[in-house]
């Protein structure tokens, strides 16, 4: 399993709430049962915690050594998204955080997975 010890976090620069949205459109993981390569994107949208609370934001290098970390791991789309979730979480504790997994089409279906920590608002859910 990729390594959350990739992750570097930096000290979020406001107390003023503000959201920030990260897009990896190319990820790379390998389907468990068939050995072929799944591609999609990464969105993740999330609402650090103030400076003064010791808010924290994820550097962009270590995020993308830290995803494609994945490219050789035979994953389902699912654990995928909800391991994403869980190492951020843990690296930042942010006020809320979404992840969304937008998987290219095989075999005529697509597959679109969110997962969530804290209470994250509607209009960020899309």
């Amino acid at each position: 399993m990729p390594d959350a010890k990739l992750l570097e976090v930096f000290p979020t620069p406001s107390d003023t709430p503000f959201v920030i949205e990260h897009v990896a459109e190319e990820f790379t993981s390998v389907c468990p049962v068939t050995g072929h390569p799944d591609f999609g994107t990464v969105t993740l949208r999330f609402e650090p915690r103030g400076a003064k609370a010791g808010g924290v934001c994820v550097e962009l290098k270590s995020l993308k050594l830290y995803l494609q970390s994945f490219r050789n791991e035979g994953i389902y789309y699912e654990a995928v998204t909800n391991a994403i979730r869980d190492d951020l979480a843990a690296a930042m504790k942010p006020a809320w955080l979404v992840v969304k997994t937008d998987w290219k089409g095989r075999g005529g279906i697509r597959s679109v997975i969110r997962a969530t920590s804290g209470p994250a608002p509607a209009e960020w859910l899309r």
